[in-house]
């Protein structure tokens, strides 16, 4: 809603003009910044040049962000996986989006402490309105004019010791897997992010919590300390990719979890990444689940290897993510037991069977042709030829798993990427999505022009 983006971007800039405030403070301390003294009130002013100059150099300002063109030759039905033979025929359809745009804001205090926060506009933000309407004998009206959701992703104060030790808190990015470690938009072939972790995890994957990171040698580490994801929003399609979202003022707390990371840089232009998450879901709500639920934790556990290579003209990335949840059976019938209307008694749970085991994997290749001529390459130019082949299944183990084979997804993509500079990239790719022979395969074609900063 335009109120909501107005409000998030007033808060931003409060905290700025906060932090600015405290900028200043530590650059009269420190810059020894020529004083002016007001002959009428005694005041003491600072030079605006030194408390600008000390600003600036303290500042940091980021982020991303992507515009996508897609034609997709399938249905776009809701149905069209219940009743494949009725949608085989279906016209198809297309969309623009701006899937993310991204405001990063940073700022160094001095003494090992900085600030960081992200701002984010998903598929073009919202939009609302309240009118007079004329045809209506004045009544106010509320108006709709486009979907989409703005988040203050990030928002973390950090104090670094040294290289080795590092503590964060704040509203951070939980790095499980490859997609939410490296998730901007040069960092992926594809014009959408990678579909198998992006649907089975939250995505980008944040959460209020506490991180403990740092280097030593070739390895970097880090171990996050979070509360657990809510099971009243897992999903057939989606395993527990909502779990991480909240429809309050606040994330419930009542059950935590933990995570680790390890990267290792050994290999020249090549990275290694090992993730892992632990911790419960299930009791993670408001309402009390009763007497009959009293040892259902519904433990959500996820290990994850990821890479990523650079060199000779070859750009590599790969992942695959195994996942398991306890108490599967009993968090679908406890979900289903929630009426479905909204109110005071109604629930935020897609109210579908959940898979006790979800499965994901994939890899990309590119060769960089502009990398053959010395002096194309020199001036940052890339041209990519890329393959890309996903496998991932929300429903891989699982009581209902046979009556949602259309949850197993095969996906495969060609295309090019094109770099005329370091931080911009024009997409163009042909996809296509394969499912269970019972249903109807998803064909399509994108292209998208992206940055990252």
């Amino acid at each position: 809603m335009k109120s909501i983006s107005r409000n998030v971007m007033l808060t931003a800039m409060c905290m700025m003009l906060a932090v600015v405030s405290y900028g200043q403070e530590e650059a009269d301390a420190h810059t020894g910044a020529t004083e002016i003294i007001d002959g009428h009130t005694g005041a003491t002013h600072k030079s605006d040049h030194s408390v600008l100059k000390n600003i600036a150099s303290r500042l940091s300002i980021g982020g991303y962000g992507e515009a996508v063109m897609t034609r997709n030759f399938y249905s776009d039905h809701f149905n069209r996986y219940k009743y494949p033979e009725q949608h085989k025929d279906d016209d198809s359809h297309g969309q623009f989006d701006l899937p993310h745009v991204v405001v990063n804001l940073g700022y160094d205090f001095g003494r090992g402490w900085t600030m960081g926060m992200e701002i984010e506009f998903e598929h073009g933000g919202t939009e609302s309105a309240v009118e007079v309407d004329a045809d209506e004998s004045g009544e106010y009206e509320a108006e709709t004019e486009k979907g989409g959701e703005v988040a203050l992703e990030q928002f973390w104060i950090e104090k670094c010791w040294n290289r080795a030790l590092n503590l964060r808190a704040g509203e951070i990015i939980v790095p499980i897997g490859g997609t939410n470690s490296h998730h901007m938009p040069t960092e992926f072939f594809t014009c959408y992010r990678p579909e198998g972790e992006a649907n089975l995890f939250p995505c980008t994957w944040h959460q209020t919590g506490l991180s403990l990171w740092g280097k030593a040698g070739v390895w970097r580490y880090e171990a996050l300390f979070l509360p657990g994801l809510d099971a009243e929003r897992f999903g057939s399609d989606c395993f527990v990719h909502y779990g991480a979202t909240s429809c309050y003022e606040f994330k419930i707390a009542n059950v935590y979890a933990g995570a680790l990371r390890l990267d290792n840089y050994c290999v020249p232009g090549l990275r290694m990444g090992l993730s892992a998450y632990m911790g419960n879901s299930f009791k993670n709500k408001l309402r009390a689940a009763g007497a009959k639920y009293d040892d259902v934790k519904g433990t959500l556990k996820i290990a994850a290897f990821d890479f990523a290579y650079e060199g000779h003209n070859i750009v590599a990335r790969g992942n695959v993510d195994i996942a398991s949840l306890s108490d599967a059976q009993e968090i679908t019938t406890y979900n289903n037991s929630y009426p479905k209307h909204s109110g005071q008694d109604g629930s935020p749970s897609k109210h579908q069977p959940i898979g006790e085991k979800a499965l994901a994997w994939g890899a990309e290749v590119g060769y960089d042709l502009l990398g053959l001529s010395t002096s194309l390459s020199q001036e940052g130019r890339r041209l990519l030829l890329f393959g890309r082949y996903e496998y991932y299944n929300p429903m891989f183990e699982g009581t209902h798993k046979e009556g949602y084979k259309w949850c197993e997804k095969k996906r495969i993509a060609v295309g090019v990427n094109y770099m005329p500079m370091s931080g911009i990239v024009v997409k163009a790719e042909f996809s296509k999505r394969m499912l269970d022979s019972a249903y109807n395969d998803e064909p399509s074609i994108s292209m998208s022009i992206a940055y990252s900063l």
